[in-house]
């Protein structure tokens, strides 16, 4: 299991997909920095950026490019029938690929979120905002890691989610705000460190049971798509 988890986060770091993965955190702290540098009060720039830029773009996208980059690009080439010819169980093979996925998401989206809250003033918030970015990661990482076995175009099915789900139908129609990983996100921060920016119907409960939902069932989904798989690269 370990050896998938080292191999997995090597072929990660090792493609162009990782260059991906700079550019919003880069953003995201820079647009703080600069507001801190030319002293605009949080207030006036801290929904746009930390919830509209960090929670609602940097933390799922990073997640999906890292989530749908462990495993979909061996399915779409079909090195996975080298994986699946190893004495290996379909369950290991997953649960090392999707700690890879949560650990460089939570990283890479956890330390940027954290840096940007502690320059609106408050570590608090940042620590509120790394907390909750890491149980983002985890839920969004089993998520993403299942579309990688169930779509040919796992990052198209995942933009859907994050920009129709979350985005669009999160906005207009406020049952599906239940059922969106970003909204558990926000419950989370503002119930550690509450304050004006935060918005949203997602009682605490409800964003922590739902967040474990997401995470143990994508993984469970993940491991039986997994183990459908012939050697063929193809599903039984």
């Amino acid at each position: 299991m370990s050896t998938v988890a080292f191999i997995t986060a090597r072929g990660l770091f090792g493609r162009r997909r990782a260059l991906l993965l700079l550019p919003l955190p880069i953003l995201l702290v820079g647009l703080a920095l600069l507001c801190r540098m030319y002293d605009v009060s949080p207030d006036m720039w801290g929904q746009a950026v930390i919830v509209a830029l960090g929670l609602a773009v940097v933390l799922p996208v990073v997640a999906l490019i890292v989530g749908t980059g462990v495993l979909g690009s061996e399915v779409d080439d079909g090195t996975i029938v080298h994986i699946l010819t190893k004495p290996l169980a379909r369950r290991d093979i997953i649960l090392a690929k999707y700690a890879v996925a949560a650990s460089v998401t939570t990283v890479v989206s956890a330390v940027p979120l954290f840096l940007t809250g502690v320059l609106a003033g408050s570590a608090r918030l940042g620590g509120a905002l790394a907390v909750a970015a890491t149980v983002g990661a985890f839920a969004y990482s089993a998520l993403f890691l299942l579309f990688s076995l169930v779509s040919r175009r796992p990052v198209l099915v995942g933009l859907v989610y994050i920009l129709v789900w979350e985005g669009l139908l999160g906005n207009f129609v406020s049952g599906t705000k239940n059922l969106a990983i970003g909204q558990y996100v926000i419950a989370i921060t503002d119930k550690i460190a509450p304050n004006g920016m935060m918005d949203t119907p997602v009682s605490l409960t409800t964003a922590i049971v739902m967040s474990a939902i997401f995470t143990v069932a994508g993984t469970v989904f993940a491991i039986n798509r997994l183990g459908s798989f012939s050697l063929a690269g193809e599903t039984s």
